[in-house]
């Protein structure tokens, strides 16, 4: 019997994110916090912002929102702020079932993601102690949806597997509930109930039997998918009205 063991209910009146950290900048920070890799590691283009234009709690959820706005910082320029935030130190967890209900903004150059990390890097540094990708939208593509593992001894020899779906109605533009059933032996990726991706976990060469944590973005451009940005698509807004963890 699964039991609910951890709840984000952003719709009830008293929402707030004491679970989370909210992230800032555009530089991927190492563990004492120095700029290890401009863009995040993905030569993403935005600037994140814990201000209410970026962040906020409104009628149908967490909403993280990407606009066109220019943020001068250290010599540099950037043209776009959004908003992302995670659990770690917060909240972590080893197997279970991960349900995020979300709605994901469309248009070109337009990345979210729902997504996880190894809460102590048991195995070494990424990607060896792993990444789990819950969910990843390129929002030129609005009917297809991602699910992907990335492990790997070194950055030499990291693997990446991504398992991708099509909508069989509507688009990421509309309230959709995504899950991750994560246990022992399998991984499996679910949209609405239906069951699109289910992958074996091999011990001692996937690093998924430790303890993750859950992070939430909106990108704007990177390399996920190298293409121009649409500005007629921002503002583009990213919901979350909640999030729930099942464990037996």
């Amino acid at each position: 019997m699964n039991k609910l063991v951890w709840e984000q209910d952003f719709l009830s009146g008293n929402a707030d994110l004491q679970s989370w950290n909210i992230r800032l900048g555009n530089d991927l920070l190492d563990n004492d916090g120095k700029p290890v890799y401009p863009g995040w590691g993905n030569g993403e283009q935005q600037f994140y912002t814990g201000n209410p234009g970026n962040l906020s709690i409104g009628e149908e959820g967490l909403q993280l929102c990407a606009r066109r706005e220019t943020v001068e910082q250290d010599g540099r320029s950037f043209a776009y702020t959004s908003a992302r935030l995670d659990t770690r130190d917060q909240f972590s967890f080893c197997y279970g079932r991960l349900v995020v209900r979300a709605k994901l903004p469309v248009g070109q150059g337009i990345w979210p993601a729902i997504w996880l990390l190894p809460q102590d890097q048991a195995y070494g540094p990424w990607p060896a102690s792993g990444e789990i990708d819950m969910l990843e939208a390129k929002g030129r593509l609005p009917r297809q949806i991602a699910g992907t593992l990335h492990y790997g001894p070194d950055l030499a020899h990291k693997v990446v597997e991504e398992f991708t779906y099509e909508l069989e109605n509507g688009t990421i533009n509309e309230f959709r509930e995504y899950a991750l059933e994560w246990e022992a032996g399998s991984m499996r990726w679910l949209v609405d109930g239906q069951c699109f991706a289910e992958r074996s976990l091999e011990p001692g060469v996937m690093p998924f039997d430790q303890p993750f944590y859950l992070l939430l973005n909106l990108a704007v451009g990177g390399w996920y998918d190298n293409v121009a940005v649409d500005e007629a698509a921002l503002p583009a807004v990213m919901t979350v009205s909640s999030i729930r963890l099942y464990q037996h």
